[in-house]
């Protein structure tokens, strides 16, 4: 079988003007960013705002483990499917990050014969969209240390600098650092750090905003400082919204490339899931939405962070809801959330794949509580067993959700017909879409709704620090938001050793973050960190490029 990056490297593309055509993009309305990479143009919306909507698959999965599951895989593999059955179809995807890019996974853009291509430069820079965000990050971080050396006009607390740096490597040297050393004419000295590029405000505004103006507007409200009588400082109080608005000129519009199929494949944003919200843009969605007949994406990690952020943030948002929700899982993982050892994974062991079953069933609930049907992709390995099969399938029909054997890894869109179908199915169904919260109600109360209906805990503690923030939260009137939490996403606990389906487990709220901007509060929960560090084998140890431009190891 040949690599991904081999597969990728010699798929014939066709030109992305044409890709663009079977949507009915017109070539005015494009921006090309070389043969096979575009953005559309704003002025496109205006043409088509008026349309209405696709159909909504959104993709997500069980608890991620070390024996791999294949969502975005499978994300593409649907649309390919969905393509080959005739159906015009669009697929709305994430942008990979730099960060585990170069550290632990490599590169991310599906992988065997489900892939979107160029592979290779949706993994490296792309468009540029994230060096324009960590640029205006770096801006906004610039200009605050400049006004503090500049006088200080607004009396900012430099002990209470919200506002960060970032970068889009993983860097762990970099999360707590000291600026401003070297005397006077260096700035003033202050604790500080760096986040990762996915994990900036900026990331999240820019994939929750409508258009420029709204986007505008919510960088204006990203509260960056305290003054020391306690004031929150917002962006807008620095002069710089309009300077930060012109970095996101072009980022803002979505990016247009193709799978290996030729489907149409919009990738846009790419906010981390245990860290931020986890889902590609709200313009790229709402433009496949009008552009094609069904819209397949994907949320980050597992059905209890991606998903349920999509679904209480993003779609809360954008006014748009998934008409199914597809559940991707394997064998070999669920084995693996039973307790059975990756060495031993290809072995048949049904007690460890009926406990690990639990956590895929948790996740089965979850949609459902959402009022929306899931169907369950159970992605095909050579090991997995007709009688392991059966049980899974058995398992999920009793909850009443279907189940296809999705084998678009091996075989591209063909492998995706029977996961199509019953998705087309799914979407006839009954859907009663409806919140986990009311964003009205107080912080304690929409995390442990949370908690108690998407995790399967029993409510949340609060830290000393973070009742003390909370407290301030409140008092300056930021409570009724949305929240996004911030969890490991391994286990359905803040305990990435708990896999399965824990019980009677609690979660730990450590510290709260005011994201005004992008509308919601952030809490930090377990030992999540926003700047990872790399393993101690980096995946750009394996990486490599020769003197004809071929590169290696990426994928």
């Amino acid at each position: 079988m040949k690599t991904d990056v081999e597969i990728a490297q010699e798929a014939v593309m066709e030109p992305i003007s044409r890709i663009a055509a079977g949507l009915g993009i017109a070539e005015d309305d494009l921006e090309l960013y070389g043969k096979y990479k575009a953005k559309i143009s704003l002025d496109a919306w205006n043409k088509v705002k008026d349309r209405p909507d696709g159909k909504l698959v959104l993709v997500t999965a069980i608890n991620p483990t070390p024996a791999g599951e294949g969502k975005t895989t499978t994300s593409v593999g649907l649309a390919d499917a969905f393509h080959k059955q005739g159906k015009k179809i669009a697929v709305a995807l994430r942008e990979p990050s730099l960060g585990p890019c170069f550290g632990l996974k490599g590169g991310a853009a599906g992988g065997g014969y489900a892939q979107v291509v160029p592979m290779e430069d949706i993994n490296l820079h792309f468009t540029g969209d994230f060096h324009a965000i960590t640029t205006a990050h770096n801006l906004l971080a610039a200009v605050i240390d400049n006004h503090i050396q500049q006088g200080n006009a607004l009396d900012l607390d430099v002990r209470r600098i919200a506002w960060k740096r970032v970068l889009d490597l993983n860097d762990r040297a970099l999360r707590h650092v000291v600026i401003g050393m070297g005397g006077k004419a260096h700035g003033v000295p202050r604790e500080t750090g760096f986040d990762i590029t996915v994990a900036s405000e900026m990331m999240a505004i820019l994939c929750l905003s409508s258009d420029l103006e709204d986007l505008k507007k919510r960088l204006g409200q990203i509260v960056v400082a305290y003054t020391r009588d306690g004031r929150a400082v917002r962006a807008d109080e620095l002069n710089v919204t309009g300077a930060l608005t012109l970095l996101f000129k072009d980022a803002i519009k979505p990016n247009l490339v193709q799978t290996l199929e030729g489907t149409p494949a919009l990738i846009h944003g790419g906010p981390f899931a245990n860290i931020a919200h986890g889902c590609n843009s709200v313009m790229a969605t709402k433009f496949a939405l009008k552009f094609a007949d069904v819209v397949v994406t994907e949320a980050g990690f597992g059905a209890d962070l991606g998903a349920e952020k999509f679904l209480d943030i993003k779609c809360r948002f954008a006014g748009f809801n998934p008409d199914a929700v597809v559940i991707v899982a394997t064998v070999r993982a669920l084995k693996m959330h039973g307790g059975l050892p990756k060495a031993d994974l290809g072995k048949v062991d049904m007690a460890a794949l009926e406990k690990g079953l639990a956590n895929l069933i948790k996740h089965i609930e979850t949609v459902q509580a959402f009022g929306l049907p899931a169907v369950v992709a159970i992605n095909a390995f050579p090991t997995d067993t007709a009688e392991e099969l059966a049980f899974v399938e058995k398992k999920c029909n009793e909850l009443g959700a279907e189940v296809a054997l999705s084998e678009v890894w091996a075989k591209g869109g063909e492998g995706g017909l029977a996961l199509a179908d019953k998705v087309w199915k799914a979407m006839e169904k009954p859907n009663n879409f409806n919140f986990t919260y009311d964003v009205e109600s107080s912080i304690p109360e929409k995390i442990d709704a949370i908690v108690k209906r998407v995790y399967g805990g029993l409510g949340a503690d609060f830290t000393p620090a973070a009742k003390k923030q909370l407290k301030e939260i409140e008092e300056l009137g930021f409570d009724k938001m949305p929240v996004c939490m911030a969890k490991t996403q391994y286990s359905l606990s803040d305990d990435p050793s708990k896999m399965g389906r824990p019980e009677g487990f609690r979660i730990t709220v450590k510290e709260l973050r005011i994201s005004a901007g992008a509308g919601f509060i952030v809490a930090l929960t377990g030992d999540i960190l926003t700047m990872p560090g790399l393993p101690k084998k980096p995946a750009a140890e394996n990486m490599d490029i020769d003197v004809n431009g071929k590169i290696t190891g990426l994928f």
